[in-house]
């Protein structure tokens, strides 16, 4: 009885190592077309983007800030998140991953469309697209200057909130000592 537990036992780790394995090349197959369809996607439309009225500054430059206010929507939907209900948890949840998407995203399709390292020039899929060199530069400006300024901005008013909250805690003390200095005088 013990051996035909113990087969039966083998088996079914046998079956779970298979069926983890098989999850295992299934789950890689899809980041490869995904990833395959994600890149096919981007070299089909850069030239197009680059070609859009400002040209491929302008498009670096508009994706570059979409990259930083996804990023910051992302930032504020996770804080925003511990004192809410079940629904609203699950729909700050939800707009944390689309801002978190639209923060990577465009660096992503920018890097995309750039030429792979072990791509033969010659051919079409790997052929470089003018202008996406200049539109990645234009990209990392914008987000640099994009988030400085965002940056800034916020420490100004957290500056600010930090002075009204001084002033409160000072008045709140004087009238602490007033109060004081009249039950003093009334137990006289």
């Amino acid at each position: 009885m013990t051996e035909r537990a113990g087969i039966s036992s083998r088996a079914q780790i046998g079956f779970g190592l298979a069926i983890a394995i098989g999850a295992g090349a299934a789950a890689v197959a899809l980041v490869l077309l995904v990833l395959g369809l994600w890149k096919s996607f981007a070299r089909a439309t850069a030239p197009t983007l680059v070609d859009l009225p400002g040209g491929s500054w302008m498009a670096g430059g508009v994706l570059g800030v979409v990259s930083v206010l996804g990023a910051f929507g992302g930032l504020w939907c996770i804080t925003a998140a511990p004192s809410r209900t079940g629904l609203q948890r699950a729909l700050l949840s939800l707009a944390a991953g689309v801002c978190c998407l639209a923060a990577i995203g465009p660096l992503f399709y920018f890097i995309s469309t750039l030429p792979g390292k072990n791509c033969h020039s010659s051919g079409p899929k790997c052929a470089y697209i003018p202008g996406t060199g200049s539109a990645l530069l234009a990209y990392a400006m914008s987000v640099a200057l994009v988030a400085w300024i965002v940056l800034r901005t916020l420490s100004v008013l957290e500056e600010a909130h930090a002075a009204r909250e001084r002033t409160r805690m000072r008045n709140l003390r004087k009238r602490g000592r007033k109060s004081r200095a009249a039950r003093e005088r009334a137990r006289r």
